[in-house]
């Protein structure tokens, strides 16, 4: 998603949207949308130690588009001194990539973040009503990207059993929307959760509706309960696990 194309494909998509009202902040980084899609590829590449030259360029005032992260900016030449140029220009990039997110989450899909994607949902998983209610909804935009990747992944590997670990709550939403996608539409194929989720929140499940996504769930030592799983499907035939 950010990306050139898939910043383009974000800000068509909010302005085929129901007319909302917005805050001034997503309608100022709509206003400079161009500016986002033009730098995007860069900014990536530079943050992914690419480009490190582009640091001296997002340090000039005029390079990144900026919206609200950058309203109270302090003093960066003395937090990060003559020498900090490259921090500085993460720094920089980093809040850059925050007001992204914000417009994200105002206009796209309000339980996008960076590393805790619809954490309130698997933070509520003591009683597993929010998570099934949002997994019998529509598709959000985030669903709908996380969907493509998985069905270009199944036509590669072809597999018979599906494992899904969920090593944290954050994890837990995709989890489940990978496992009902490929309950949906390719039945055939088994599906196990573990991870260290599993383990420490699912010893003692009693919702029957979990395994409406999934047909096992592992605990423990993540080697042998996979064994024991491939055994009971196997039996006497080939079977190819992925």
């Amino acid at each position: 998603m950010f990306s050139r194309r898939g910043l383009e494909d974000l800000f068509f998509y909010a302005e085929e949207q129901p007319s909302q009202p917005k805050s001034l902040n997503a309608k100022r980084i709509f206003a400079l949308r161009n500016e986002y899609i033009k730098t995007i590829d860069a900014v990536i590449a530079f943050l992914q130690g690419k480009n490190p030259t582009l640091a001296l360029q997002i340090c000039q005032d005029d390079f990144l588009p900026e919206a609200s992260k950058f309203t109270e900016l302090p003093e960066l030449d003395w937090a990060f001194g003559s020498m900090g140029t490259q921090d500085k220009g993460k720094h920089l990039a980093t809040l850059y990539l925050e007001d992204i997110s914000d417009f994200i989450i105002e206009c796209i899909d309000p339980n996008f973040g960076f590393s805790r994607y619809a954490e309130r949902l698997g933070r509520s998983a003591n009683s597993f009503d929010a998570l099934y209610k949002a997994l019998n909804q529509n598709y959000t935009y985030m669903d709908k990207i996380l969907i493509e990747i998985l069905e270009k992944r199944i036509a590669v590997v072809q597999p018979k059993l599906m494992l899904v670990s969920v090593p944290f709550p954050v994890n837990l939403y995709a989890a489940f929307r990978c496992a009902q996608y490929v309950k949906r539409y390719y039945p055939e194929i088994k599906i196990s959760m573990d991870g260290g989720f599993a383990n420490t929140e699912l010893r003692s499940l009693s919702d029957k509706r979990v395994f409406e996504f999934f047909d096992y769930i592992s605990l423990d030592d993540g080697e042998l309960p996979v064994e024991l799983i491939y055994n009971s499907l196997s039996g006497s035939g080939a079977f190819n696990l992925y």
